[in-house]
């Protein structure tokens, strides 16, 4: 009996130890002719799809901040100039930044917030019953793992970039929102930047004709900031993984422009890197000889509707600042590095409606040039994002890369306290973040296509463009 009592539960163990192993599998990739398909899960019984959802409006959101080194802490300073919000709790792995970050709220004259500090003190955060937000700013292995654990204990999270490290962890994100109906919204500040938005909303009154194309990318040479990083987190990370591992950049204002899960779909991508010339070079400050990432990354993508986005990534070589942004349709062109422009076909134009092309001075009227300085200005003026235009002026005031990180955290707010979907949900999460093992993959089989797993599983059609809500 105790023989057979042994051999149970040993069989148990195996069984529950081949489930956890098997987990990466379950959604990982077969090679097929050449090709990396990644799995696509039917969705559990108890999920329910995320496209679109809502909550009760939150007059005040109480937010608990996780991480307050630089980023975290100068969320907090942002925090305090947005109505409707209030800081509940602070926690990091350092005592005196917990410290430091309480005499925001001081200086501000608001009350000081519980206070954490400690391993593993972000769970006692997230599991207090006064908080409606966990806004998660760590080095990129926790985001998950927090995010999980703050959802499974009913709180809406933002998280940082990237959202996940891999594929596993991007459905986990997915998973976890889709089965404790919380938000789960990526701190995408790039989708919030001037440009960016009044080039959206170029877009969507039709000023560039049928988007086909789209370019992002992250270049930065971070050489003078590798030792910043706390316990070298950052550059750990690049030396243990290949492919681009921060796409999101990039990513994110390419996604919204084409309404990616919001009318097309990411379907196929093809990465390619350099060796590791300068990568190596940042190893030996460590005192290392092994570096996995190459030093720059291309990857090309096709959607569903046959259009193609290119992504970058860069952080080793002297080279310029380059957070690249390009629009191509069918009638025009925007470009945001290193020169903000704009070529519109303007032949048969009705000018009444796009009243800035009426100057077109230096410029072709079949867009084979860019519009002049002064129509540049008066064309952006003319489109200028509505969001833009409410909130300018503080955005302005209250900085954060030129105030892109203030509307964000603004748009955050805002939305929860009118109860309306969020600007990113969920799916933008994974698939904004997922690039990093697809790229990966892609590099490590020879360059080879990989067939990308569909986050929303089925669900990519069901809203017909990219919005911003806003409340009526």
């Amino acid at each position: 009996m105790n023989r057979f009592i042994f051999v149970t539960i040993a069989s148990l163990g195996i069984l529950i130890g081949l489930a956890s192993c098997g987990n990466e599998a379950y959604y990982g990739y077969t090679v097929r002719n050449g090709i990396a398909v990644y799995n696509t899960p039917d969705r559990p019984a108890d999920q329910i799809s995320m496209i679109g959802f809502t909550t009760e409006p939150i007059d005040t959101v109480k937010v608990g901040v996780i991480g307050l080194g630089m980023r975290g802490y100068s969320a907090v300073e942002r925090f305090t100039y947005i109505e409707g919000v209030e800081i509940t709790a602070l926690c990091d792995i350092v005592p005196e930044r917990v410290e430091r970050t309480q005499n925001i709220l001081v200086r501000h004259g608001l009350s000081p917030a519980a206070g954490y500090d400690g391993e593993d003190a972000w769970k006692e955060l997230c599991e207090r019953d006064d908080i409606d937000l966990v806004y998660i700013v760590t080095d990129w292995k926790m985001h998950t793992p927090m995010a999980v654990y703050a959802m499974e204990h009913g709180k809406h999270v933002a998280i940082e970039v990237p959202a996940a490290t891999s594929i596993a962890e991007c459905w986990q994100l997915v998973n976890t929102a889709e089965k404790t109906r919380r938000h789960c919204m990526m701190l995408e500040n790039c989708v919030y930047d001037f440009f960016e938005l009044t080039t959206l909303n170029m877009a969507q009154h039709g000023l560039f004709g049928e988007v086909i194309h789209a370019e992002g990318a992250y270049i930065h040479n971070l050489d003078p900031y590798w030792k910043n990083y706390y316990e070298g987190w950052r550059y750990e990370f690049n030396k243990n993984h290949r492919g681009d591992v921060y796409p999101t950049h990039g990513l994110g204002p390419a996604c919204q422009v084409l309404n990616i899960h919001r009318g097309d779909k990411m379907n196929t991508l093809v990465s390619m890197d350099t060796k590791a010339f300068n990568g190596l070079k940042v190893a030996e400050q460590f005192g290392e000889t092994e570096y996995a990432n190459g030093d720059h990354t291309i990857t090309l993508i096709q959607t569903e509707k046959g259009k193609i986005i290119e992504i970058q990534h860069n952080v080793v070589t002297p080279r310029p600042y380059n957070r690249m942004y390009q629009v191509e349709g069918t009638e025009g062109f925007a470009n945001k590095y290193p020169n903000e422009g704009y070529s519109i076909r303007t032949e048969g134009c009705k000018t009444d409606e796009h009243k800035a092309l009426d100057d077109l001075t230096g410029s072709a009227s079949d867009g084979e040039a860019y519009l002049s300085t002064e129509a540049r200005d008066a064309l952006m003026e003319q489109y200028k994002h509505p969001i833009i235009r409410d909130i300018e002026e503080k955005a302005k005031q209250v900085g954060g890369h030129g105030g892109m990180d203030f509307i964000m955290d603004y748009r955050l707010i805002y939305c929860l306290n009118n109860g309306l979907p969020l600007d990113q949900d969920v799916y933008d999460a994974a698939e904004w973040s997922c690039l990093g093992e697809l790229t990966r993959v892609s590099i490590e089989n020879g360059n080879i296509p990989v067939v990308m797993p569909d986050f929303t599983r089925g669900d990519w059609n069901k809203l017909d463009g990219y919005k911003h809500a806003i409340a009526e």
